[in-house]
């Protein structure tokens, strides 16, 4: 676990201290041979990045199911070139989640492939501010289908580290993401408590991760310009066997609600669990990084029937989107009907990044690194995929923005309300 305070410029490319030089070097196999006029095998190569090992493969099994059927549906071929996928793990046994090291392993992996012309993910954050300068130098694109945290592609109010440029060493842009970013999801969490929840304070956790710290942190300012008291913000360390002093704690100021910035896999549901042993039984609001069936199965879906839970997500939860029809619907289905079974939140992005990626390529005609690049990054009124029509802006941020807000309800996400920004 890297905590985005103390990451340096050695860390973000993987972890080990190389001169600019030496690491284009070990860099240069993926990165001359587009130069040199793209000789090499045929064919083309996609490789996404994601934890699949931990309680998050849950998340990114339907994430690399996504991307499959996108590729099935060019019958194993675009522009006259085989596609190859490589599904690569991002994450460790021993931490049970996303590593710094193995990210940065799979990017300078990914570069020195010739044949690879892009990279899905990571999945997380923190993940993705380690790959994207390694990626960058190298100018292969990049399409996360779940990193959220805002400084990755825009600069964020009184941040003080130099974001998005620190990730963008070539000084082109090359990182975009399909899913919205926490701009879209703080402040609309925030809305939802304070007009359908009528909450008037609430009490802000987080885990210290980037992802976490940063979308507790713009929940925090939404909920202080609405008028919601905030009681206290104070983050955890995902380590500890449990957090029942916190809680008591909480439970003394009396809130209406408690926030949890971060994931499943850094402490969301031992803070459900704690809020119902320690008798603090008001509403739990956490992000899509809890958004899994994982979170659930971990806290207990007994423990919601006391703890009332919202979970919330950028984009359109599975099983709301077969009630309301359309594209994402559409997807629903034929995702059942191949893999007998829902898909979690996330898997239409990962299809999403795959489909955005082929057609990129299916205009490029050719394995040319720097114009499949640019073709993504220049994906205007975007329809051929599930999310309906859509664009990148000059960030690479989408012009998708859409909060889905659900409860916990017998063990599964019920959703409350679609909120489109």
């Amino acid at each position: 676990m890297v905590d985005p305070t103390e990451v340096d410029a050695d860390t973000i490319r993987g972890g080990h201290s190389v001169d600019r030089r030496t690491f284009l070097t070990l860099a240069g196999g993926g990165f001359l041979w587009v130069l040199s006029g793209c000789s090499g095998n045929r064919g083309i190569r996609i490789v996404s990045s994601l934890p699949r090992t931990g309680s998050a493969q849950g998340q990114t099994d339907t994430i690399v199911n996504g991307i499959r059927m996108a590729i099935e549906e060019y019958n194993g071929e675009i522009a006259g070139l085989p596609i190859d996928y490589v599904d690569k793990d991002d994450a460790t046994a021993a931490q049970g989640q996303w590593d710094a090291g193995k990210e940065a392993d799979n990017a300078r992996e990914a570069i020195a492939d010739r044949n690879v012309l892009a990279y899905i993910g990571p999945y997380n954050s923190g993940a993705s501010m380690v790959s994207q300068p390694i990626l960058n130098d190298a100018g292969l694109v990049q399409i996360s289908p779940s990193a959220t945290w805002p400084g990755l592609t825009k600069k964020v109010p009184n941040n003080t580290k130099d974001e998005p440029a620190i990730y963008r060493p070539s000084g082109k842009i090359n990182f975009c993401r399909v899913c919205p970013n926490d701009f879209v999801q703080g402040p609309l969490s925030a809305l939802f408590a304070h007009e359908q929840l009528k909450v008037k304070s609430v009490y802000v956790l987080d885990d210290k991760e980037l992802y976490g710290a940063g979308i507790a942190t713009i929940f925090k300012q939404k909920c202080e310009e609405l008028g919601i008291k905030v009681l206290g913000h104070d983050s955890i360390v995902a380590t500890q066997k449990n957090f029942k002093s916190v809680i008591q704690g909480i439970r003394k100021l009396g809130p209406d609600m408690v926030y949890f910035g971060g994931t499943s896999q850094s402490g969301g549901p031992q803070i459900a669990i704690d809020m119902l042993g320690e008798g603090l039984h008001v509403p739990l609001m956490v992000p899509d990084g809890c958004y899994e069936k994982a979170f659930i199965d971990a806290a207990g879906a007994d423990t919601f029937q006391t703890i009332p839970c919202y979970a919330t997500m950028g984009g359109y939860d599975p099983a709301f989107a077969l009630e309301q029809g359309g594209s994402v619907a559409d997807f629903v289905k034929r995702y059942q009907e191949k893999y007998k079974k829902m898909p979690e939140a996330y898997a239409v992005y990962g299809y999403e990044c795959a489909k955005v990626i082929l057609e990129a390529i299916r205009k490029v005609g050719q394995k040319d690194r720097d114009a499949v690049r640019e073709a993504v990054l220049a994906t205007k009124d975007f329809d051929k995929g599930a999310l309906g029509r859509w664009s990148f802006d000059a960030d690479g941020d989408t012009t998708l923005r859409v909060l889905t807000i659900s409860r916990i309800v017998d063990g599964a996400f019920k959703p409350q309300r679609t909120i489109k920004d």
